[in-house]
């Protein structure tokens, strides 16, 4: 095993016991938090993060920055993959200053807000997933770090997960992270991890969506699957749906099938 992968696991390890250490916010359970400029704490939560960014979390970031992908991953991340399954992942690079500060933070906050990764977005909570007969199964966890006054700032309210997950935007975040999860999870489960030749597909289809729509073509993809007129347009018009298909492309690259697609 490579010095690359043994730290891959490491990592994973150390993040997997930060995560069980944590309270669980049982359903319908509610916490009370306020996050707002004046808190003296501001921003102090934009430093020295382990970020991972999802596909959809790139998307909709280096849409925001007019970036192409390969710009953005390049540039913004560094390239990792998920060790039970070699699904790639990117992490967000910190700025290179004594803080590691994120490097969409500014004294007046994020610089990219409304299009903010979900990890940030669910903060003060954590979000794990597991798949379930219905799906997903989801345990949400508090996390109280010491810094943050949140949880006791004046007009804090009571929320529950999923209150403070609409309010803060989630819902779409999480449908879209969930999918790629479930690649990752079924892949995990067949005991075959990607190789690096599948690793860098799903790598330029679910992250790379402009180079993704270029392969669509070369390959003439759309001629080997059954997929109607309207989704081929907005494939090739929305992110949105590029990504859903590049899932269901995946899905049936590494399986050969898929719940969303069927070969032509």
């Amino acid at each position: 095993m490579s010095e690359d992968k043994d730290q891959e696991l490491m990592d994973a390890k150390r993040a997997q016991d930060y995560v069980d250490s944590l309270p669980v916010l049982e359903e319908g359970q509610t916490f009370c938090f306020e996050c707002t400029p004046d808190a003296a704490c501001f921003n102090r939560c934009c430093r020295q993060l382990t970020l991972p960014l999802t596909p959809y979390d790139v998307l909709r970031m280096r849409r925001r920055l007019g970036m192409d992908s390969g710009q953005f991953l390049s540039q913004m991340t560094k390239l990792k993959s998920f060790p039970d399954s070699g699904l790639p992942v990117a992490m967000l690079k910190m700025r290179p200053d004594l803080d590691e500060t994120c490097p969409f933070v500014t004294p007046a906050g994020c610089e990219i807000y409304d299009d903010r990764p979900g990890a940030c977005r669910c903060y003060p909570l954590g979000r794990g997933t597991s798949p379930s007969p219905n799906g997903v199964a989801e345990t949400h966890y508090l996390v109280q770090e010491p810094h943050c006054q949140g949880f006791s700032a004046k007009g804090a309210r009571d929320w529950t997960a999923q209150e403070w997950f609409e309010h803060e935007g989630v819902l779409p975040y999480n449908e879209a992270n969930d999918r790629y999860m479930r690649l990752s999870a079924m892949v995990a489960a067949s005991g075959r991890p990607l190789d690096q030749k599948l690793s860098n597909m799903c790598m330029l289809c679910c992250y790379q969506l402009d180079k993704f729509r270029e392969l669509v073509g070369r390959m003439k993809i759309f001629s080997r699957v059954k997929i109607s007129e309207e989704r081929r347009q907005a494939v090739m018009a929305q992110d949105e749906a590029c990504l859903d298909f590049a899932l269901d492309w995946m899905e049936l690259v590494i399986f050969g099938q898929s719940e969303g697609l069927e070969k032509a």
